[in-house]
């Protein structure tokens, strides 16, 4: 029986083959900060969210503790979310600017959003077997989208996660290898443009490393390899 995107889906919720990860996502609800204290946590790993015909696909590092992990969907209930969901509205992906909770009406159109690791890690920095075992979800999820046209990777580790996951389905990066560098657009001899984008993390945002003109040029860049 071929596997589904809903079946693999279903298989990445029920995962549980870290259990460090396991750990921390279930203490985390357990000790929620006071401004969640009563609410139900999803503590569960997280699948990608999205139109299922996408030819956009944007790849981040790990659910946050009090965010993903919270709300039971990707970027969602979080700064970072606040930022991804709002540039995806501006560019047209997006059929509203916020992301709440997993019943508030959201909807992607042309996009697909998923990460390196679906599991709230501690310190926001999962281990390099975590990456391992999470990786093959990544590369089952590419196999999914035949009509990619781009890849929006957040931050390095995404950049790095990406990179791989496209290299283990057969295809061949130029020599030397492409490098991270915010705002970068690099073109493969197969497959989709990948567009490199800091974080939208706190870190980053807060710092003005990352400002919102250059997040929402991004997407405009996505935008204009669709075709407007």
């Amino acid at each position: 029986m071929s596997l589904t995107l809903d079946k693999l889906n279903q298989t990445i919720i029920n995962c549980r083959k870290c259990p460090r990860l396991v750990r921390w996502r279930e203490a985390s609800a357990r000790n929620p900060p006071r401004r969640y204290q009563g609410q139900s946590y999803w503590a569960r790993p997280l699948s990608g969210f999205g139109d299922p015909a996408a030819r956009l696909l944007i790849v981040g590092l790990a659910p946050a503790a009090h965010g993903g992990n919270r709300t039971g969907r990707i970027f969602t209930g979080d700064r970072s979310g606040d930022w991804l969901y709002g540039a995806l509205y501006e560019a047209g992906f997006a059929n509203q600017p916020n992301s709440e909770h997993r019943g508030d009406g959201l909807k992607l159109k042309d996009c697909y959003i998923s990460a390196a690791v679906r599991c709230a890690p501690p310190l926001n920095k999962p281990n390099l077997v975590e990456f391992r075992r999470c990786r093959p979800y990544l590369i089952e999820e590419l196999k999914f989208f035949k009509d990619l046209r781009a890849v929006i990777a957040l931050g390095k580790i995404a950049f790095d996660a990406y990179l791989v996951a496209y290299r283990e389905l057969g295809g061949v990066l130029s020599k030397p290898q492409p490098r991270f560098e915010h705002g970068a657009s690099i073109s493969f001899s197969a497959g989709p443009k990948l567009i490199c984008s800091y974080h939208p993390s706190q870190q980053n945002t807060f710092t003005g490393r990352l400002t919102k003109p250059m997040f929402q040029a991004v997407f405009q860049e996505a935008r204009t390899i669709l075709g407007n």
